[in-house]
């Protein structure tokens, strides 16, 4: 009979197995390509010093997306930076095949996408991308968190709402200068 143990996980193995999550997150957080790699050093120095990741309520995604949020707020505040574009040299190359038309389509979709994320306040931004992006559950985001679960439920159906009503606004506006043209 096998026993199944949780095992601890050191800041090394948390690194091995879920760096590139935590470069999505912050990446959907907001954060620049140039800053990336220090942004994900930081928060595995910050799991280093918090002596690594020991099972419990939280999973080891939430507790780093919770580390990597607070990082990434806390380098936002020191470097009061203008709101730039994504990266998107990534997406560029996952589309590099197929009809340029489509193409073209996807990335502006994926770019509304981003923009409405941005108009999220941080802490609703973070239970969006956890929920309906990484597909994580609402028990699990509180977890990882350190928050009640109905503070979740509340912030995510809150997100949801500006989050559609922000994408309707930007894919109206993208779809203004056609309807001029055409006419």
């Amino acid at each position: 009979m096998l026993s199944v143990m949780a095992e601890h996980l050191d800041a090394a193995e948390l690194f091995r197995r879920h760096a590139t999550f935590v470069a999505s997150f912050l990446v959907r957080l907001g954060a620049l390509r140039s800053e990336l790699d220090d942004l994900v050093q930081d928060v595995f120095l910050v799991a280093h010093r918090r002596g690594g990741f020991s099972p419990g309520p939280a999973r080891a995604t939430t507790w780093l997306a919770q580390i990597a949020l607070r990082v990434h707020s806390s380098h936002r505040r020191k470097t009061r930076r203008r709101p730039e574009q994504p990266d998107t040299a990534r997406v560029d190359q996952e589309l590099g095949r197929g009809d340029p038309g489509q193409k073209a389509q996807t990335q502006q979709a994926l770019a509304r996408v981003q923009q409405a994320l941005e108009q999220l306040d941080e802490d609703k931004r973070a239970i969006f991308i956890l929920f309906e992006l990484q597909g994580e559950s609402c028990e699990a985001i509180a977890a990882g968190l350190g928050i009640p679960v109905g503070t979740v439920y509340s912030r995510l159906h809150h997100a949801r709402k500006r989050f559609r009503q922000a994408y309707k606004r930007l894919s109206l506006a993208d779809e203004t200068p056609r309807r001029r043209r055409a006419v």
